[in-house]
C-alpha cells in the first residue's frame, strides 16, 4: 500500500529556451508570453502541467480503459489530456462502486461520496497530484491538489521576435499559380526561465500523493522537454531543479526565505546573455531543518 509523503517540499526549476516560442499566447497572434511592464518572459503554470502530464502519460502509459487500480494501490491514468471527455472518466467511479449517478450531483450517502472522490484520486495521477474540479453531469467531487505551481518568469527581459516564412505549396486549386504560400513564426533568441513551486504533504494525505508520485515528479520536471520537441518550442531544456525538503509536514521555513536563497545572476553584465553559461546559480545558507536536494 502507498503511503502519502509526511514531509512539505518547496522547489525552484530552471529552464530555458533557444530560438523557441516556450509558451505563446493565442490573444496576442501566438507571440511569446511577456510582462509588459518588465518585458520579462511568461511561462504559465497550466503549459507546465501539460507538459508533465504528458511526460507521466509517455513513461507510464496507462489508457483508460485499462484495468482500475486495486483497493490500495495507485493507478497512473491522466484525466484531463487531449480529447479527453471528463464525464466518461467520471462515470468509472460509479460503475467502480455500482453507484447510479444524479445530473450533477454527489451521491447523497457521505461514503458513497468519499468513495468516488477517492477513485479518481487513486486512478489519476493528475487528480492526485494537481487536484480537480469534477462537478459536471456526473459528479465525482472537487480536490484540492498537493502541488501547485507559480507562472514561471525569465530571469532578464526577452526580445519577442516575428518572422515570415514561406511554404512550396497551397491548400486550394484556385490558389495553385501562387506557387507558395506565406506564414508567421514567433520565437525569442535566447530566455532563462525560473519557475517555483510548492508540495504539501497536509493535502497530500488526502489525494493519497505518495513518495512514489514524487519521484515521477521530479523525473517528470527534468524530463518533460526532451520527448516534446517541435520546431516552435525551438531548443527547451531543464537546467537546474532545487528542492527543498522540510523536517516536517507544515514546514520548517517560509517558502520565500527559501526562493531567496537560489540566486542568478549574469556572469558578465556587459554581455546579453545567449547560454545557460552566461548565468552564474549560488544557493545560499538554509534555514535550519531544511535540506536541498538537487537535479542537473
Amino acid at each position: 500500500m502507498s503511503e502519502p509523503i509526511s514531509n512539505r517540499y518547496d522547489f525552484v526549476l530552471l529552464f530555458d529556451v533557444k530560438n523557441g516560442n516556450p509558451n505563446g499566447d493565442p490573444d496576442a497572434g501566438n507571440m511569446p508570453r511577456i510582462d509588459p511592464s518588465t518585458s520579462k518572459g511568461i511561462v504559465s503554470d497550466v503549459c507546465l502541467k501539460r507538459k508533465i502530464r504528458n511526460y507521466v502519460d509517455l513513461v507510464k502509459g496507462e489508457d483508460l480503459d485499462d484495468p482500475d487500480a486495486s483497493e490500495g494501490e495507485q493507478g497512473y491514468k491522466i484525466y484531463v489530456q487531449e480529447a479527453a471527455v471528463l464525464n466518461s472518466r467520471n462515470k468509472k467511479a460509479y460503475i467502480h462502486h455500482d453507484l447510479k449517478s444524479t445530473q450533477k450531483k454527489l451521491p447523497k450517502d457521505k461514503e458513497d461520496q468519499r468513495k468516488v472522490t477517492r477513485f479518481m484520486c487513486d486512478n489519476f495521477f493528475d487528480i492526485r497530484t494537481f487536484g480537480a474540479v469534477m462537478t459536471t453531469e456526473v459528479n465525482c467531487g472537487q480536490v484540492r491538489g498537493p502541488v501547485q505551481l507559480c507562472f514561471a518568469e525569465s530571469i532578464d527581459p526577452v526580445l519577442p521576435l516575428d518572422m515570415s516564412i514561406t511554404r512550396m505549396a497551397v491548400t486550394n486549386e484556385k490558389d495553385i499559380e501562387k506557387e507558395k504560400t506565406m506564414g508567421r513564426k514567433q520565437y525569442i533568441p535566447y530566455g532563462l526561465y525560473r519557475a517555483e513551486g510548492f508540495i504539501s504533504a497536509a493535502l497530500a494525505e488526502k489525494t493519497g500523493f505518495s513518495q512514489a508520485d514524487l519521484d515521477l515528479l521530479f523525473e517528470a520536471l527534468m524530463n518533460m522537454f526532451e520527448n516534446d520537441r517541435s520546431a516552435s518550442h525551438g531548443l527547451m531544456t531543464s537546467r537546474k531543479l532545487f528542492v527543498f525538503k522540510h523536517e516536517s509536514k507544515l514546514g520548517n521555513a517560509p517558502a520565500y526565505k527559501l526562493f531567496d536563497a537560489v540566486k542568478v545572476k549574469r556572469v558578465d553584465e556587459d554581455v546579453e546573455p545567449r547560454a545557460f553559461d552566461d548565468y552564474r546559480v549560488e544557493v545560499g545558507e538554509l534555514p535550519e531543518g531544511v535540506e536541498l536536494l538537487e537535479w542537473q
